[in-house]
Order: structure tokens, then C-alpha cells, then sequence
């Protein structure tokens, strides 16, 4: 039986990871692992996550960490100016990403992931695949979200754990028009998805996961059904 743990945030790349292991890389049995980190649209998230997990017949699993939120500078967190932004503020995101990394917020969750692989090995000797819907931004992407990075905790995992679980980022070199077209192939709701880092229950249509994600329609030549308080 292949089995997969999903990082799933709600957001469109990661619910797309997930219907991508089921459907093309045919795993029997996934666990949807979603986390409640204070997060600003928690409860938004929370219901695209246990959609796509009925929707896949996947496992909801849910891990609270409270502490993060109080380690947390950023936006997705905290208080702060929501600058609106517009297309020629995505030539260059880099100052504007800044504002929204929650620090080792990634590296948090795959060590989580990796003890819930873990855990299944030493009860039945069951090896789990970890998935992450990461989206690799070139030398603007957030330093938790690169190659690199995957690479390096795949050695954490190979050298550190009896389970060895590996890690994988299909869509990590994908353009977002690119992972919008594959959702539509796979037959994912997209409308369904929950990308934005601060709305609740519709996208506030201003953030920076907002704009990037208008823009994947956009290039996409896919119409965009998301519900955005700005348009």
C-alpha cells in the first residue's frame, strides 16, 4: 500500500498536491496534515482542507501550535498596514514577501510530518511519503520554500529518523498558471481553494497570496470563479 502525508494548507498549491498523488500518482491512502498556527484564516483554510479531504477520502489530521503564532512577525499573525498592491508591485516581491514569513514556520511543519511518518513506521513498519505544494519564487521565494531546502531535510529525515521518510515538491519549478492548468485537468474546485493570508470566508483580493493568485488565472487564460472582497 503506498501512503502519503499532504501538507495542506487550503490554499490552491497545496490542495492541488493532494489530488495530484491521489489521482496521477495513485497513493491508497493519504493523510491531510493541516495546522493552526493563529493564523488569520484559519477557519477558511480549515474548510478547504477537510473538503478536499472528503473529496479524496483522505485522513484529516489537525496540530495546534499556539507557540508559533507568539514567535511569529508576521502579517498572517499579527497586526499590521495590508498594503494593496497591483501587478507592477509583482516584478519584484521580495521587501513585500518579507512581511508575511513566519519564521522556521516549514521546517516546524515537516518536523511534525516527519514524527507522524515516524510514528506509523514503529507501529507497523509502514513507510510514509511527505508531499508539499511548495512553489519555488527564484531568488524571491522564501528561504523555507527552495530545493535546497527540501534537500536538506530529506537528509535530516534519511540521517535522523528510522522511518526515513521522503519529501517531495512536485510543483516546486512550476509557473502558477502552470499549477492552475493542472488543477483544472485533475478536476479540482478551484473556487474552493482558499489562498488569501488574511480574509475570512472570502479572499481580501489585496494581499500578496491574493495578487499571485489572480495573476495564475490571469496567465492561466482560466476564468477565475474566487469570491474577492477587491477586485
Amino acid at each position: 500500500m503506498k501512503k502519503a502525508i499532504v501538507l495542506c494548507s487550503g490554499g490552491m498549491d497545496s490542495v492541488i498536491t493532494a489530488h495530484y498523488v491521489r489521482k496521477r500518482l495513485k497513493y491508497d491512502k493519504i493523510t491531510l496534515l493541516f495546522f493552526n498556527y493563529g493564523q488569520k484564516s484559519l477557519n477558511s483554510e480549515r474548510k478547504s482542507v477537510l473538503k478536499s479531504a472528503r473529496e479524496l477520502k483522505a485522513d484529516f489530521k489537525k496540530i495546534k501550535l499556539p507557540e508559533l503564532k507568539k514567535l511569529s512577525t508576521s502579517l498572517i499573525n499579527i497586526n499590521g498596514e495590508i498594503k494593496k498592491l497591483n501587478k507592477e508591485d509583482l516584478k519584484n516581491t521580495k521587501k513585500e514577501s518579507e512581511k508575511w514569513y513566519v519564521p522556521c514556520r516549514n521546517l516546524i511543519f515537516l518536523s511534525y510530518a516527519l514524527a507522524l511518518g515516524e510514528k506509523d513506521f514503529v507501529n507497523g513498519r509502514k513507510r510514509n511519503d511527505i508531499f508539499v505544494g511548495f512553489k519555488n519564487e527564484g531568488k524571491e521565494s522564501f528561504s523555507d520554500t527552495t530545493g535546497k531546502f527540501v534537500e536538506l531535510v530529506n537528509k535530516i529525515s534519511h540521517r535522523g529518523s528510522e522511518g526515513k521518510c521522503r519529501i517531495y515538491a512536485p510543483l516546486i519549478k512550476k509557473d502558477k498558471e502552470d499549477i492552475v492548468k493542472l488543477g483544472m485537468k485533475l478536476g479540482v474546485k478551484l473556487q474552493d481553494t482558499f489562498s488569501c493570508y488574511i480574509g475570512n470566508k472570502k479572499h481580501c483580493g489585496k494581499c500578496l497570496a491574493c495578487m499571485l493568485r489572480k495573476e495564475g488565472f490571469y496567465w492561466a487564460n482560466e476564468l477565475d470563479e474566487t469570491e474577492y472582497k477587491i477586485n
